[in-house]
């Protein structure tokens, strides 16, 4: 409750703060922005932030469509797109800044996003407008890259070479507010990336990225080692993970040692992704104190809630709760991996590869197994009603890292096959509704308690587990 109150004034006085900052608007038009959609406008938009920055106050567009590379908000500015106005992104990968940050949970340089509030406190996008990467370029740059990698053992490699813009970046800052009815189109990577960053509100912002396409790995909201988030408000239609916790990759993220913590997701909608919320696989600073609620999931989307690492990862997941979530037709409702998809997760430079980047070593840097296990621990999950799913558990851990004092109270799941939880020690539910013609498969009696008569089997754990995750933007490269 008292995170509650924190998380509704914290919104309420960045809204005054960031309105109070308005006093004086810029147009990129008079700094030359054609608003064409075709000559590159991004000096004038850029212009007119600057000069804005100077005195204080607002960037506003006359209607139209400007086309742009990366631009930077500055300490004190309000980029306004209203209604009518279109922020273009270039298809040129060249537009876009090459600068330090993290990708996919490894310090590295790589293209800036279109929109940034790069190392900067109390700056808003806000707006009803739109916000396009237009993105299909960069989509069909990765595909290609990823055909000739994957036969060559590095698919883990192909995210990290094939450099493509994030839509926008909110990059280590503070005070910093993104929404108010934004359209969020067509991202060439990650939609919206708050990382290294404290008190941030996302509120209202409208992200549909399968149009033209289904771009890989097209998050729609990674919150990634930050602290004091509250996003809430969001629709979501995106193909890959749509309101996603990130902590560090590995070797590089057990280094930065940064956990994502205070935060609060909740009333928001997820019509397509690869989960509705999803925790990881970049777990390497761990998570604490999250939470979750009011969250919609449809059939769309192939899981309800998703825990996802690997055992050279590391990190761990402390007071998570999660609540309030209906899922309509979600395949899976609650899955649980601890080593997701190894073609990815396992870094491994073949021995004929001589040269190669620098961070390829440091995604290789090998992870003892003793460091490389995440700890889940003390996660509350309740008031969960999920129809038409195909499996209502698929949860798998480690037996030396299990997944511990886990808590389920008024869950009403209805599936085709009650699944499976391995791994699991101290878990209890109360209140529980399975309607479901398999039952849930379990190692033991005494670690999973609380589950409905009749709707658990004992049995040894089979020879082969799903432990790996078919991502999405495999499921449909459409």
């Amino acid at each position: 409750m008292i995170i509650k109150k924190w998380f509704n004034l914290a919104a309420i006085a960045l809204l005054a703060v960031c309105t109070s900052a308005a006093a004086a608007t810029f147009s990129p038009s008079s700094y030359g922005a054609r608003g064409d959609g075709v000559t590159l406008d991004t000096r004038a938009i850029q212009a007119a932030i600057d000069a804005a920055a100077k005195h204080g106050g607002t960037v506003a567009f006359k209607p139209g469509t400007y086309l742009s590379g990366s631009i930077f908000v500055k300490s004190g500015v309000t980029l306004q797109v209203d209604k009518g106005v279109t922020i273009l992104g270039s298809q040129k990968i060249s537009d876009y800044t090459v600068l330090p940050t993290r990708i996919a949970g490894i310090e590295m340089r790589w293209p800036a996003a279109l929109i940034n509030i790069y190392e900067q406190t109390n700056a808003a996008i806000t707006g009803e407008g739109t916000i396009d990467g237009d993105g299909k370029v960069f989509w069909d740059s990765y595909w290609t890259l990823r055909k000739t990698y994957e036969p060559r053992g590095l698919r883990w490699a192909s995210d990290y070479d094939a450099q493509r813009p994030r839509l926008i970046q909110v990059f280590n800052s503070s005070q910093v507010k993104v929404g108010g009815g934004l359209l969020l189109r067509r991202s060439g990577f990650w939609t919206l990336h708050i990382c290294y960053s404290t008190d941030v509100t996302v509120d209202g912002v409208i992200i549909r990225n399968n149009e033209g396409g289904h771009g890989p790995s097209t998050d729609g909201i990674d919150i990634d080692s930050s602290k004091n988030i509250l996003v809430q408000n969001a629709d979501i239609s995106v193909n890959d993970d749509a309101l996603c916790l990130k902590a560090g990759r590995d070797s590089d993220g057990q280094r930065v040692a940064r956990p994502t913590e205070n935060v609060v997701i909740r009333n928001s909608v997820i019509r397509e992704g690869a989960a509705g919320v999803t925790f990881g696989s970049e777990t390497a600073g761990g998570f604490r104190n999250v939470e979750a609620y009011g969250i919609t999931v449809l059939d769309k989307v192939p899981v309800g809630i998703l825990f996802k690492s690997a055992h050279t990862r590391g990190g761990f997941g402390d007071n998570l709760r999660l609540h309030d979530f209906t899922m309509k037709g979600t395949p899976v409702a609650i899955r649980i991996t601890m080593n997701w998809n190894p073609s990815y997760s396992y870094a491994r430079i073949p021995d004929d590869i001589k040269d190669h980047p620098d961070y390829w070593k440091v995604l290789a840097t090998p992870v003892p197994r003793e460091k490389g296990m995440a700890h889940f621990h003390d996660v509350k999950i309740w008031n969960i009603k999920a129809t038409g799913a195909t499996t209502a558990f698929e949860v798998s851990g480690y037996p030396e890292a299990p997944l511990n004092r886990f808590s389920f109270e008024n869950i009403d799941i209805e599936a085709q096959k009650g699944g499976f939880i391995f791994d699991a020690s101290n878990w209890q539910f109360r209140d529980v509704k399975l309607a479901i013609k398999e039952p849930v498969h379990l190692l033991t009696t005494s670690d999973v308690r609380g589950l409905p008569a009749g709707s658990t089997v004992i049995k040894p754990r089979p020879p082969e587990v799903p432990l790996k995750e078919k991502s999405f933007e495999e499921q449909d490269k459409s």
